[in-house]
């Protein structure tokens, strides 16, 4: 199992009363930290993109912080957890080129994960006429198959379907290496697994979070992606689930750390947000806010693996379980807790965990890739 981290560009309320430059200091933070993850033996960096999502997520154009990590890290893998590809939003034509000018200045090391948005909030105000974010599924099949084309074919044939046209021309750059990055969908339901896996591409889980779903929605995948008939050069048969973490030397410090972070705020805003997301029961419509956890509240949330916090041993149990559940690689969002507690949780895992589970020195992704040529 692999490692890695996400980051969200957070900027909630309550770091901002009293302080204009809390969103510039978390932009940093964020930044910060996915260099000490390269440095501490994490082979993957994942950045968003959202748009108008206040508080929640401020990563708005994350192909800069990309361009920026590619110069600043030097083995780690950065990811686009996503590049938006709706015409409406970003055109295919201009992420295509982003993607592949990424993979030149990362030399070999960008992943380019897509999706549809986090919401009604987020998109429908760059797709006048759609009331329904069902039709954001069609146009992203509309888009998503012409992008292999477009690195791979030394003039792009064009393409003139119900969404957006584009006339035969060369795409440029071509990628830096062979092939092409690996592709990545971030999926939500079991139906997205399954049509991920048929297209032959890695699964990036940001809704799963504990490993007992990560089983179900892994067996799934991994059933179907079987009969793949890739999209791409390659499957990229992976399973990415994204996770809280709070370590420390101390397991009690770890607790009060999770305590004073505040997790439930980032959920809170999940609800207020990625309106596709099923409203539980139980779970307030904002400005209501869900209540924050008690130090009982998370060791149960620990124990349930709805969350990695403890010392190092105790965190391993939890990192125990999502490898059981058959996750291809784990990943860490970034944000939520204090810079230095953040990169206290980063130092941890390298020196701890990571070198137990992860043995391979080459990128599973790279291994895909290079078996393409």
């Amino acid at each position: 199992m692999e490692f890695g981290v996400m980051i969200l560009g957070y900027v909630p309320e309550f770091r901002r009363v009293g302080n204009p430059a809390a969103e510039h200091q978390a932009l940093m933070a964020e930044i910060d930290a996915c260099i000490a993850a390269d440095r501490a033996g994490f082979k993957y960096m994942w950045a968003t993109e959202h748009h108008f999502l206040d508080e929640y997520s401020h990563m708005s154009a994350n192909d800069v912080v990309l361009g920026y990590l590619a110069h600043a890290t030097e083995r780690i893998h950065i990811g686009a957890g996503i590049f938006n590809p709706l015409p409406q939003v970003n055109h295919p034509v201009r992420v295509a080129e982003r993607v592949a000018m990424l993979d030149h200045l990362a030399e070999g090391r960008f992943e380019f994960g897509t999706g549809r948005g986090a919401g009604s909030h987020e998109i429908l105000p760059f797709l006048p006429g759609v009331e329904n974010l069902d039709e954001t599924r069609e146009i992203w099949q509309d888009v998503i198959r012409e992008f292999p084309k477009m690195w791979l074919q030394d003039e792009y044939e064009g393409y003139r379907g119900k969404y957006w046209q584009m006339p035969p021309r060369k795409i440029l750059p071509k990628p830096y290496k062979p092939s092409h990055p690996a592709m990545w969908y971030a999926a939500g339901s079991p139906p997205s697994f399954e049509m991920a896996a048929r297209m032959g591409l890695g699964v990036l889980g940001f809704s799963i979070g504990e490993p007992e779903l990560a089983e179900q929605a892994v067996k799934l995948y991994k059933d179907t992606i079987v009969n793949a008939e890739p999209i791409g050069d390659y499957v990229n048969d992976n399973v990415m689930v994204c996770t809280t973490a709070f370590v420390s030397e101390s397991y009690r410090q770890a607790v009060s750390n999770a305590v004073a972070a505040r997790p439930m705020y980032v959920t809170s805003n999940v609800f207020r947000y990625h309106d596709t997301i099923p409203h539980v029961e139980g779970i307030p419509f904002w400005p209501e806010l869900m209540p924050d956890l008690t130090a009982e509240m998370v060791e149960f949330a620990s124990d349930a693996g709805a969350m990695i916090c403890g010392d190092p041993d105790t965190a391993m149990r939890t990192v125990k379980e999502f490898e059981a559940a058959g996750v291809d690689q784990l990943v860490l969002g970034i944000g939520c807790d204090t810079p230095e507690n953040t990169l206290e949780t980063i130092r941890l895992f390298g020196e701890h965990i990571i070198p137990k589970f992860d043995t391979d020195p080459v990128h599973r992704t790279t291994r895909f890739r290079d078996a393409a040529r």
